[in-house]
């Protein structure tokens, strides 16, 4: 490893590392690698094991950056940022997004926090956004996620309805989209419920 000052959990999470995923993060912390890690993403391998791998890193970076001790602050900040831009990149999972949500709000980097709430729609199923709604606890982090999934198709509720984890989202994201946005299927699928259960809504 290239950093002389991180401390011991930091280390340990490194060395606990897969080789390709440690090339990966070197390649993006040489002097002239890509700004990016698009290009460099496309030459490995990635997957949900990098996933949890970058996130576990990353959390051991912020604890460091957190500690009194400032030694070793910039390098674990310049490897933590490397991890963000990686994870934020390719993510696909619902305690990820979280993590990386609850540091940009942390660290008041709204900007960052709306490209985040950008990649929900581009990437995540409407299963793993209902599951964000319900790891977290944060307003900010529930609103969007609740505003991306009324995005979604009314019939892509039908299978976190039969959920129990799930059915309360999925009913508020159906009468959100039948009353506030007047979707006809979405009232349509409120009135199937309500003659199959046979209550009102």
């Amino acid at each position: 490893m290239m950093f002389k000052h991180l401390d011991a959990r930091v280390v340990q999470v490194w060395d606990g590392l897969r080789p390709m995923t440690k090339k990966m993060l070197e390649r993006l912390l040489e002097p002239n690698g890509p700004l990016l890690p698009s290009s460099t993403l496309q030459k490995f391998h990635y997957d949900a094991h990098a996933d949890w791998e970058l996130s576990q890193l990353l959390t051991a970076l912020d604890a460091q950056m957190k500690a009194k001790d400032a030694i070793g602050a910039d390098e674990a900040a310049q490897l933590a940022e490397t991890c963000v831009k990686i994870l934020e990149a390719q993510c696909g999972s619902a305690e990820v997004f979280i993590q990386l949500a609850q540091r940009a709000l942390k660290q008041h980097d709204y900007d960052r926090f709306e490209k985040l709430a950008e990649h929900l729609l581009e990437r995540f199923s409407s299963g793993e956004i209902a599951e964000i709604i319900r790891q977290t606890d944060l307003p900010q982090i529930r609103a969007i996620a609740y505003e991306t999934l009324v995005l979604f198709p009314a019939q892509s509720m039908l299978p976190l309805l039969d959920d129990p984890l799930y059915a309360d989202i999925a009913m508020q994201v159906l009468e959100q989209k039948a009353f506030e946005f007047e979707s006809e299927e979405a009232r349509d699928l409120l009135e199937q419920i309500e003659m199959e259960n046979g209550f009102p809504i």
